[in-house]
């Protein structure tokens, strides 16, 4: 099979936007006069410009032919953050640079010296990403004073890129790495994120701020962060797309960690073609490396082999989903195979042990950078202290059991990081070469939840641990729904084959044309699982 890089994928998904369109159900809404978004702004930004479906190749042919100004596309954006955001509590904080940074992208379009796809584009950063120019803070007040003195590397490349930095969002408070039941989008600084397509639902998480806010159009692209589902599941139940990289495509420099062993930032959009020109800025291009197919038009599904691994457990009408799912790929010419992944109760069994001996060596690495308690042992007191870091939960037993546990120099531990890495390795692996699969599917979540402070999370989503253990890439685009509630379809695949993974997920898009725009409902019918 021929080798390519990213750039290669994404001059193909560039053109295969431009002359097909993205497949959104809420382009077909536009094109009759209606405005798709129930939001208390609508989305409209001009002429053929909706912001709901408008993709980043359409906003750049725009604003090279004069018709669209970054600035213009910024302030759109922050129109919908005021007026819309109070909604769902999404993004934290706007960026006062923003603006700026949009007029010196004009300048730059004016004289024909645009840096590429996302010079003038406006995307959010999760709140675990170090901005110079605004707080960092994790969600937790132990970080809400000074930020830090250095971006991101990821944050250096986007600005190298032409970028807007548009502000930062909410998350899961330390990326739901401190109670044994945290509830996911709740943090003590930026409260309750809430699911835009059912306002008492869960947006997943730690994610969960970038994707809501992406569902609800406040900005065009978002960067997420994953250990173990934190971008793909709160990408699949707020109906986005969300890519996992591999590990090490992207640095993990200025983002706080949970591990190192399976840490990875990665971009969020709302259509599988700006996540790619967005993954072709955040990563080392000579690194990512993989399988591309020719277009992301629906007969470049014809002949691919995808085994689906259905988890039933996550209930009747997931797996319904799944079958319907299933059929379509199939008419469009796909080889769709059912499978199950070995080894998935020993990854289950060894992971979090791993992880807590892991967070401790980094977490008291990333505070010693930072203003404020310098190690967990600090940050556990600062806790105890701090009613307001009680509010919705009060338990930081994660912390309490990584402030315990063997350090990563124990054989103990070692032997389970090297098993970890082994059979996840050989999940993803075997079942490929056993099918002859160009990629694995699954579903990426349940329906959501409701949010409960008092119950926490209702989640058991094993569907993002073997490429998150692996260090391989996964991908979640829309699927369908269930009562109003998205549901994601998981791809993953070999080391390194981002590229690959996101041309099938471009052509998967194309043909299940599966989002919807929210509609902000304060509650779900009576039918909904809760």
């Amino acid at each position: 099979m021929r080798k390519r890089s990213t750039a290669a994928l994404t001059a193909a998904l560039v053109a295969g936007s431009l002359l097909t369109g993205v497949p959104h159900a809420g382009a077909q809404a536009a094109g009759n006069g209606t405005d798709n978004s129930s939001s208390p702004a609508g989305s409209r930004l001009a002429p053929g410009v909706d912001l709901d479906t408008v993709t980043i190749p359409e906003l750049q042919a725009r604003m090279a032919d004069g018709a669209l100004t970054s600035s213009d596309l910024t302030r759109a954006y922050l129109r919908r953050i005021e007026t819309v955001d109070p909604k769902i509590h999404a993004v934290l904080r706007t960026s006062p640079t923003a603006l700026r940074e949009a007029a010196a992208s004009d300048a730059r379009h004016r004289r024909g010296t645009a840096l590429g796809p996302l010079d003038g584009i406006p995307v959010l950063l999760k709140d675990n990403v170090n901005t110079r120019s605004m707080p960092t803070t994790a969600g937790s007040l132990a970080l809400a004073g000074d930020p830090p003195d250095t971006d991101a590397v990821l944050v250096t490349r986007l600005r190298k890129a032409g970028a807007v930095i548009l502000g930062k969002t909410n998350l899961s408070e330390w990326a739901n790495f401190r109670a044994a039941k945290p509830t996911s989008g709740w943090s003590a600084v930026g409260g309750q994120t809430n699911n835009p397509y059912v306002l008492d639902r869960n947006p997943c998480g730690s994610s969960a701020g970038s994707a809501a806010a992406l569902a609800a159009s406040l900005s065009q692209v978002a960067i997420g962060t994953e250990t173990d589902g934190s971008i793909v599941c709160a990408a699949g139940m707020n109906g986005v797309v969300g890519h996992k990289p591999s590990l090490g495509l992207v640095s993990r420099s200025g983002v706080v960690p949970i591990s190192a062993e399976q840490d990875t930032a990665g971009p969020m959009a709302r259509n599988v073609t700006d996540t790619a020109l967005t993954l072709s800025v955040l990563s080392d291009d000579d690194g990512s490396r993989g399988d591309v197919a020719r277009s992301g038009g629906p007969q470049s599904l014809r002949g691919k082999r995808i085994g689906l691994w259905r988890l039933p457990s996550l209930g009747p009408e997931v797996d319904a989903v799944m079958t319907r799912t299933a059929k379509s790929l199939r008419k469009a010419g796909a080889v769709v195979v059912e499978v199950t992944p070995p080894y998935q109760a020993r990854l289950a069994e060894l992971e979090f042990p791993a992880l807590l001996s892991e967070f401790h060596r980094d977490i008291d690495a990333y505070l010693s950078t930072r203003e404020g308690p310098r190690d967990l042992a600090e940050l556990i007191e600062f806790n105890r202290g701090h009613h307001e870091e009680q509010t919705c939960f009060a338990g930081q037993e994660l912390f309490e059991q990584a402030l315990a546990a063997p350090p990563t120099t124990d054989p103990g531990y070692r032997a389970m990081r090297a098993e970890l890495k082994d059979l996840s390795r050989r999940s993803v692996d075997e079942t490929m070469a056993a099918h002859h699969l160009d990629a694995i599917a699954a579903p990426t979540n349940p329906p959501a939840w409701t949010t409960d402070c008092a119950r926490g999370d209702n989640d058991v989503i094993p569907s993002s641990t073997p490429a998150a253990v692996a260090g391989y890439p996964s991908l979640s685009v829309p699927a369908g729904s269930v009562h109003e509630l998205p549901v994601g379809l998981l791809l993953m695949a070999g080391d390194h084959q981002d590229a690959g993974l996101l041309s099938l997920g471009a052509a998967v898009e194309h043909r299940l044309k599966a989002w919807r725009a929210p509609r902000y409902l304060p509650t779900a019918g009576s039918g909904a699982p809760r």
